[in-house]
């Protein structure tokens, strides 16, 4: 069978999801979770847009060298020069050079002709060309651009010299039978089209990002760009798990595979999550809580019978254990560090002592722990910030005017101990720490969420704080809602702490 290309743009398109912003740091551990997962193509950044994405974009083609690394530039002089300086170390550089085309980008966006458009297309690919060998050109707005103009621009820049040409569906206007349509017009209308790599990039406004892109794999592209949880501008891209897996459960009908290594699918897809701080839906297909779940009778009856009635994927192929090992406070380490592998998780000794000592203390709280639990725990152990400050004790008075006493400890000896009123509970315990910390933060969005089920559930708080122009996100669990909201705003406010002290 012949591979698609797998294009991963997570930490490009799929940052720029409204909510979801990555440190360089972030990024780089999704950037190894993706070499693990063994996608063709990481699009690692914008780079000219910003400083830190720059950073990113230069710090991940130093580190990852098994999968080709892209930057993304527009059709411009300097933003192709400096895609081409932050790609500087990586062993496989790829410049990703886009340019609308559409009648109304032309029109009302670039104010343009078409041989203007057609000669800074060329023009731009040209310039990277001097920089790179692998060139990509994307026509923004393909899938809403005239035919026939498209065929000559996809014609120049294949010969200017680009060797894969994306095909973009950039507003999620298109439908499966019209977008594969487009594609095989190309192909039988491009002169010199077997030159380049046919690629496409869906977005999901109508819902139908993994439909238009497996129609346009049945019409003959051979590259899909996509993101981890489907997450992207707007309703977000094309899901890389759902390409992915219906490429390899359909091969009977597509008649393609991918070199992506399946069973750590749910691991990349936790990291993501819990990194942008963008929640999966429990009915997400693939990665979703309820993906493997069955609840009716019915179901239930026939999966025990024969599972292939009502599932037809096998959830270990993605990293999912098929049964769970319940654990409570009595178990010892080595029954928790079997049952954490099981999940997929290879923690070093130091991280899984730590974990576990957590586990102990949820244990003694909780009747019944859940895999999510401990998933939690994990993520919460691996999310952790170098801390400036840490949590001593906390207390809240909910009496009229609400009032939080905290105690913080800096280093091994120093403590900070103070209380202030708020508007509530959390409001207090807020300003507490940015009295005690010296740091104002402004928050931009909190919210709690039980990790599973029952009273005893453990809660995960996410918070997003303002300082100086720059946003921090902070996540933390905990059985008490309270204090899982308190370390998750002093998780963001030591991030501040800490870069502070870099400075």
């Amino acid at each position: 069978m012949s591979k698609i290309i797998i294009f991963d743009t997570t930490l490009r398109d799929g940052e720029q999801s409204p909510g979801a912003s990555l440190d360089p740091n972030e990024k780089l551990q999704i950037a190894r979770q993706l070499s693990t997962l063994n996608v063709d193509v990481m699009e690692a950044g914008f780079p000219i847009t910003s400083e830190g994405d720059f950073k990113s974009v230069s710090n991940i083609a130093k580190e990852i060298r098994d999968v080709s690394i892209c930057a993304l530039a527009r059709a411009v002089d300097k933003d192709i020069d400096c895609a081409a300086k932050a790609l500087k170390a990586a062993k496989a550089p790829r410049i990703h050079v886009f340019l609308a085309t559409s009648e109304i980008h032309r029109k009302f966006k670039l104010i343009k002709a078409k041989e203007e458009i057609i000669k800074t297309a060329v023009k731009g690919v040209k310039r990277a060309r001097k920089h790179v060998d692998d060139v990509e050109f994307s026509p923004e707005d393909a899938s809403r651009t005239e035919p026939d103009f498209l065929v000559e621009v996809v014609e120049a820049v294949i010969a200017a010299g680009a060797a894969t040409v994306n095909i973009p569906d950039t507003v999620g206007y298109a439908v499966p039978e019209q977008y594969a349509s487009l594609i095989k017009y190309l192909k039988d209308n491009v002169k010199n089209i077997d030159n380049a790599v046919i690629s496409v990039h869906c977005h999901n406004d109508l819902g139908l990002a993994v439909a238009n892109s497996l129609a346009a794999v049945k019409a003959g592209a051979t590259q899909v760009e996509c993101t981890v949880n489907g997450i992207g501008e707007r309703a977000g891209n094309a899901s890389l798990e759902e390409i992915v897996m219906a490429l390899k459960t359909r091969k009977d009908f597509f008649g393609h595979t991918t070199r992506i290594r399946t069973k750590e699918i749910i691991a990349t897809s936790k990291i993501v999550s819990g990194l942008t701080g963008l929640q999966i839906q429990r009915n997400k297909a693939i990665v979703g809580e309820n993906a493997f779940a069955h609840e009716s009778g019915v179901h239930q009856d026939g999966v025990l019978k024969e599972r292939t009635t009502y599932e037809i994927m096998r959830p270990e192929e993605i990293g999912l254990p098929r049964t769970k090992i319940v654990l409570g406070k009595l178990s010892g380490r080595h029954a928790f560090k079997k049952h954490v592998k099981a999940l997929g998780y290879d923690l070093p000794d130091e991280e899984l002592e730590h974990t576990f000592q957590q586990f102990k203390i949820l244990a003694d709280k909780k009747k019944e722990i859940y895999d999510q639990d401990i998933e939690a725990l994990i993520q919460d152990e691996k999310s952790e910030t170098t801390h400036v400050y840490e949590l001593d004790s906390l207390s809240i008075n909910c009496g009229p005017v609400p009032t939080a006493s905290v105690r913080l400890r800096v280093g091994k000896d120093e403590i900070l101990d103070d209380s202030t009123k708020g508007d509530g509970p959390i409001d207090a315990i807020f300003k507490t720490i940015d009295l005690l910390t010296g740091i104002k933060g402004t928050l931009l969005d909190y919210s709690v969420r039980a990790v599973t089920s029952g009273k005893d559930a453990l809660g995960e708080a996410s918070v997003e704080v303002e300082v100086k122009g720059n946003s921090y996100r902070g996540r933390a669990v905990s059985t008490d809602t309270i204090e899982a909201s308190a370390k998750a705003y002093l998780n963001a406010i030591n991030k501040v702490a800490v870069k502070h002290r870099r400075k």
